[in-house]
Order: C-alpha cells, then sequence, then structure tokens
C-alpha cells in the first residue's frame, strides 16, 4: 500500500541503531479488528491555512484555488492511495466523486473532512484486505498448486474499480498465489513460503493499526501540494526532522535516495562516493524488500512506510545493514543479499578525479586527459574560515586541468555520468574555466523576474577541445554546466539524455512542520530550460536507464519545459556545424563496436521485460520462463565474449556473476569502459575537423529571439 508518492528522504544518516523490533506492535492485531476513525486535530486546521497562503502566494506556477485543482488533487489523492485499484470499491469512488469539485472550497475553510474519509476507508479496505489474506493463508494456502492456466494482470493503473468484495477476494487469491510463487521460485518450501508471508501481513495488519491522525494529514497535504509540482511537499514535523539531518554536513550511512513506490521502498539514485556507490551492489530503482543488521534475522519490509524502513537502514558508522534486493530488471522472484558497511561520506571521495586514455591516431598516438565529477561541492566552511587549501569543484578541477596540460593532452574529457548536482555556485565558477567571461544560466522567479547569473572571471583556464559526457542521472548543476557548455558551442555533449532537474526549491518553517516550495526555474543562456527535457546530448549513446521510472518527466505534475529570451553571449566555438559528421562517425564506429552491439541487445532485452505486465501463476510455465530468461542472459553475454574473443560461458550463476564483476571492477581500474574510450574516439574526431584557426575572437554578440 502506497502512503505517499513522491517524498523523498535520503537514507544516510544517524548515530543510532534501531532493531529489528522498533516498528513492531507488543500484541498481533486480530483479524477484521474494528478502530477508532482518525480525526483532524486543530493544528492540521491552521497549518492548512498557512500551506495555502504560501503556495498561492509564492510557488512558482501560480495556480487558482478552483474546481480546476480540486480535480486534480482528487486524482492524485485516488491514484496515491489506490494506485493498482486494489482496494477501493466502486461503490467508495461513487460515494468519493461528490467531492471531486469541492476540495478546493474545503482547503478554503480548513476542512479536511474528504481526506480523513478517504484515509479512513483506506484504513478499513486495507484491513479487510490483509485479514482476506491472512485467513487464506491459514485455510486454503496451503492447498495451492500452481498447475492451472490463472494468469495476474500486473499492470492495473487503468483497470475498472472492483464491483464488489468477491472480485477484490479473486484479485487478492492471485496475488496471494503469486507472492507465494516467487518465493517458491527463489527455492523456499511451500509451508516456510506461507509463515514468512503471514508474517508479512500480520506486520503489516499491526501497522495499519498503529496509524495516527498526521499520518492521514500527510497523505492528503502532499496530495495538494503535489498538484502543483513533485517537488513541493508538506513535510511533517516527524519528516522535518530527518530532512534536517539529512541536510548536514556529517553524512553518515549508506548514501542512498529511497522514494516509495506502491508497497515496495525504490532505490532513487546513490550519492558519489557513499557506501552503497562505492560497494556497487545497488542500482536506481532496484527495491529493497527486506532489512538486516550485522547479526539477525531480514525483516520483511514489504508494505512499510518509508520513514520507518529508513530508519531499519540507518546505525552507526562501521556497522553493517544487510538489504534484501529485489532488482529493476527482476521478473519478481530472483532476490539478492547485499551488505553494506555503513561509513562517512567523505568531500575528498567525492572530489573530481582525473585520467589518461591513449589511443592510436594514425601512425600516431593521442592522448586525451579525463575528469571525473561525482558531484559539485564546495567546503563552506574552509572558505568561511579562508583556508588556503578548501576544497571546492572548480578548484580541484582546475588543479586536474593543469596538470593535464602539462602532460600536453590532445583534449579533455569531464564526466558527469551520474552527477546529480550539488552546489549551483560551483556550477557557474567551473563553467567560467572554459569561456572568458558571461552569462551561464538563467533564473526566472516567481513573479517573472529573471536574474542572469554570469561568470565575471574573463581568464580562460583551457580553450582546446573539450567534450561532456552525461547520462540520465546527470541532474541539476550537471544540466547547467553542460547545457553551458553546448550553448555556447565550447564543448560537444555526449552520452544520454539528462534528468531534467530544472527548478529551484526553498524551506518555509509553519507552526506544524515544514513546506519545501518550488520557487524558481533553470533556464540555458540560450533561453532554453533544462526542465522535464534535460540536456539533449549532440551524439546519443544507448541507456539502459527505463525513462519512465527516471527522470523529472517520470514524476506526475513535473513542470513543463518552456523557453525565454536568450541571454546576451559570445559563442566560443564552431563545433555545431560539424555536429552531423561526428553523429556520422560515431554510428559508424558503433555499428561495429562489440560493446555497443552488447548495449543495444541489452537494452532490447529489458524492454521486452518490461513489457511484460501479464503473469503465469502455473509454476511450470513460470519456472521455464526463468530458464529462458536465464539463457537470453547467457546468450548476451556470449556473444560480447565472441566478439572479444574470450571463452564462452555454459551457464551463468550468481556465484559466476560475483566474479565476473569483481574481474570486470579490477578491469575497469585498468582501462576506461566502453562509452567513455567512444567519447574520446568522438574527441578525435573534433580535433581532426575543428580548423586550428578557429577561434572565438570575431564570434558576433548573441540575442536573438524575442519571448517565446
Amino acid at each position: 500500500m502506497r502512503i505517499t508518492h513522491h517524498f523523498l528522504l535520503l537514507a544516510l544518516l544517524s548515530l543510532v541503531s534501531f532493531s529489528a523490533g522498533t516498528f513492531a506492535a507488543s500484541a498481533d492485531v486480530a483479524i477484521n479488528t474494528p478502530f477508532e476513525p482518525l480525526k483532524p486535530a486543530r493544528v492540521h486546521a491552521i497549518t492548512t491555512a498557512q500551506v495555502l497562503a504560501n503556495l498561492q502566494r509564492s510557488h512558482y506556477a501560480s495556480q487558482r484555488i478552483d474546481d480546476q485543482l480540486s480535480s486534480k488533487i482528487f486524482d492524485i489523492l485516488l491514484k496515491d492511495t489506490d494506485p493498482t485499484r486494489s482496494y477501493f470499491l466502486a461503490a467508495d469512488i461513487a460515494e468519493f466523486e461528490q467531492y471531486r469539485r469541492e476540495i478546493d472550497n474545503a482547503l478554503l475553510r480548513s476542512d479536511l473532512q474528504f481526506g480523513f474519509l478517504l484515509f479512513n476507508r483506506l484504513q478499513q479496505r486495507t484491513n479487510e484486505r490483509l485479514s482476506f489474506l491472512l485467513t487464506e493463508l491459514d485455510n486454503r494456502a496451503a492447498e495451492y498448486t500452481f498447475d492451472g492456466e490463472d494468469l495476474l494482470d500486473l499492470d492495473r493503473e487503468h483497470a475498472p474499480w472492483a464491483k464488489n468484495h468477491a472480485e477484490l477476494d479473486e484479485l487478492w487469491r492471485k496475488r496471494l498465489q503469486n507472492s507465494l510463487l516467487n518465493l517458491l521460485l527463489a527455492g523456499r518450501e511451500q509451508n516456510d513460503a506461507i509463515d514468512l508471508l503471514r508474517k508479512r501481513y500480520q506486520n503489516q495488519l499491526n501497522r495499519l493499526h498503529q496509524s495516527k491522525a498526521e499520518d492521514a494529514y500527510q497523505t492528503f497535504m502532499n496530495a495538494v501540494t503535489r498538484a502543483f509540482d513533485p517537488h513541493t511537499q508538506y513535510l511533517s514535523p516527524r519528516n522535518t526532522e530527518n530532512f534536517n539531518i539529512n541536510m548536514s554536513l556529517s553524512l553518515q550511512g549508506i548514501g542512498a535516495v529511497l522514494q516509495s513506490d506502491d508497497e515496495y521502498t525504490k532505490i532513487l539514485r546513490l550519492v558519489p562516493a557513499g557506501p552503497a556507490d562505492k560497494a556497487g551492489t545497488l542500482a536506481p530503482a532496484d527495491r529493497i524488500v527486506g532489512v538486516g543488521q550485522e547479526q539477525g534475522d531480514i525483516v520483511d519490509v514489504i508494505g512499510w512506510r518509508l520513514d520507518e524502513v529508513v530508519e531499519l537502514i540507518r546505525g552507526p558508522k562501521g556497522s553493517t545493514v544487510r538489504l534484501e534486493i529485489l532488482p529493476a530488471n527482476s521478473t519478481g522472484s530472483e532476490t539478492r543479499l547485499i551488505s553494506i558497511v555503513r561509513e562517512e561520506v567523505k568531500l575528498e571521495e567525492q572530489s573530481a578525479q582525473k585520467d589518461i586514455i591513449t589511443l592510436p591516431d594514425g601512425e600516431n598516438t593521442k592522448k586525451i586527459g579525463v575528469i571525473d565529477i561525482p558531484t559539485f561541492y564546495i567546503d563552506f566552511q574552509g572558505r568561511m574560515e579562508n583556508r588556503a587549501d578548501y576544497r571546492s569543484t572548480t578548484r580541484d578541477v582546475k588543479r586536474l586541468v593543469e596538470e593535464l596540460m602539462a602532460e600536453n593532452v590532445d583534449g579533455i574529457i569531464i564526466d558527469l555520468r551520474n552527477n546529480g548536482g550539488g552546489s549551483l555556485e560551483e556550477a557557474i565558477s567551473l563553467t567560467g574555466l572554459f569561456i572568458p567571461g558571461g552569462p551561464v544560466v538563467q533564473v526566472r522567479s516567481t513573479l517573472g523576474r529573471i536574474e542572469v547569473l554570469q561568470d565575471l572571471d574573463s581568464d580562460v583556464l583551457y580553450s582546446g577541445p573539450l567534450t561532456v559526457l552525461v547520462n540520465r542521472l546527470s541532474a541539476s548543476a550537471s544540466e547547467i554546466f553542460a547545457g553551458a557548455m553546448q550553448d555556447y558551442g565550447r564543448a560537444i555533449v555526449v552520452g544520454g539524455q539528462t534528468f531534467g532537474k530544472g527548478t529551484v526549491q526553498s524551506l518555509r518553517p509553519l507552526g506544524h512542520g515544514q513546506l519545501k516550495i518550488t520557487q524558481a526555474k533553470f533556464y540555458r543562456v540560450s533561453g532554453d530550460s533544462t526542465q522535464h527535457q534535460g540536456v539533449i546530448p549532440d551524439i546519443l549513446y544507448p541507456s539502459l536507464f527505463d525513462q519512465e521510472k527516471i527522470g523529472e518527466s517520470a514524476l506526475d505534475e513535473a513542470l513543463a519545459w518552456d523557453s525565454i529570451r536568450p541571454a546576451s553571449f559570445r559563442p566560443q566555438g564552431q563545433i555545431r556545424p560539424l555536429v552531423p559528421e561526428l553523429q556520422q562517425r560515431h554510428m559508424a564506429r558503433s555499428q561495429h563496436s562489440a560493446d555497443f552491439n552488447y548495449l543495444r541487445a541489452q537494452k532490447a532485452f529489458i524492454e521486452e521485460l518490461r513489457q511484460q505486465t501479464v503473469v503465469s501463476l502455473n509454476k511450470a510455465a513460470r519456472d521455464q520462463e526463468r530458464k529462458d530468461n536465464q539463457q537470453k542472459r547467457l546468450d548476451l553475454e556470449n556473444m560480447l565474449r565472441k566478439a572479444k574473443g574470450q571463452p564462452l560461458l555454459t551457464e551463468l550463476d550468481e556465484d559466476d556473476a560475483d566474479v565476473t564483476e569483481q574481474e570486470q571492477e579490477q578491469e575497469k581500474n585498468k582501462e576506461p569502459d566502453a562509452l567513455l574510450l567512444e567519447t574520446a574516439q568522438v574527441l578525435l574526431d573534433v580535433i581532426a575537423l575543428q580548423q586550428p584557426a578557429m577561434t572565438a575572437q570575431h564570434q558576433p554578440i548573441m540575442n536573438t529571439g524575442g519571448e517565446k
């Protein structure tokens, strides 16, 4: 059950260790136990008035509090609370419909009746469903044979609402069969699997009866804020405390940003140089299904609230947390257990690093410098204290560029893959290393006032050939830098379409909690927004990231892309005319590249898996499907090995996969990955195609076009 949708928490910090029993009830709640309906407190009415005033006065996308907004809130609330249409009955929805165009009027009166009515009904229906599952486990589950022809539809976003309890019973019986079948396919005995599910559903029932009025209020209020945009959120007092801890300077934990996704806790992104990032065992869109400490059992966390899962993952520096993971591209049954040591995320480990790639170029060789920037960082304390050696992205990159220039590199790659952003100030000053001063980014406020943020330093540290490498996880400050390099004609941008995070948020204190509110929007010097669309590379590489799940465009109610008047700036190069030829050369190379063909084949296979929204409840059929998928993975691996002249594998198992990952990581330290190598080849093409006399000295000032 999804209680909140896009509320994000960093599972990074805490000096307090939580045991598996932290959230367990003192005694099991009996099946079909009734509970008192939750009611709003006076403080909720006061807070509602404060939230509404802030939204009307300060949100970037001004919206009228009217019937249209009311209908949007209504739909968001239904999607948040019952996204798979598996709890509410058609009669419930018919009853709720009378409120569709009344929420606006109620909000203006700080009337929370509908929000609490819906939440209480959800509690009731969830109680019924969990009670049904527990009864089914006790009375019938041991007799399930898994040899019929039943199918379960996993994609129920637009399914009709159930007419009666019998329809829901049939759906949930199939869901239970699927959960049992997943455990059987993972190697559990049927009685053991039944015991595990009984414990899971009983725990969910116990916690259901621990819900408080604050839970109902937060669910409703976040539907209201998300009707404005997905980054505007109400933070309850408890979540405010979590947020403040997470924004502190001492980062300790696993270094992962988590998100609620139906019954699961999903990895949204990894913090660069954090424990999870360095371990290499977690990836965006992976789902956490169990959490354990260094000793003791793994606690099943399916159906848990996000803040509860976060508190189980937290712990003191140096301790170990064990996570049971359902990989992003798993067909639903194959979980794996990983261990991560909680550590402090150190600034020096997030700092920029350099490398050199040596490539043949006819009878000669070329040296390409690579600067990997995991995040845009700055030691604010060190700067405030005027330390000569304080660290920042720009300072570190300046030193690395000077070292590369001293080694006579022929060109430089700035690698921004997986860089989720950071300091805006650093994105601007880093841009200044490669242009002779000028505007870098435009910021439009709620009132429409446009501020042009400039690099004021006229010096250029490096004017040679430059390429910027990005992917879907390059966001915010990364997009500002990459967009500026592209607009100035200073660099070719290659890789995957970036995240598309082009909005600015601030925190507003409330009498009860806080409001994180979107107040401004970023625009490139060309006038194009980075919002929603991100930066589209000049040369696109195949990507395994699912853009329907990862990126700004994957978020409901995300603000749209738009454009404003371009800033006045002087282009620094004549790279744009070279792009068609660069694209042709890249395609010619990549068509004969074993690594790129492997990547494309992987992408096609993953897309095929994503399209499978109906699963069989027949054990033999599912087992055969699993074997077929394993064979396809083996065939893909052998396709790559054959193309590279490596020995073929006869099978893939977990142990082999672990060894292979270790070997690949060791190999990665010896030579760059395929995408980085191709980026170096693109840079060689730029060098070959550019005219030696091309400079930026006599380029015209750009200030064309009106308001778009």
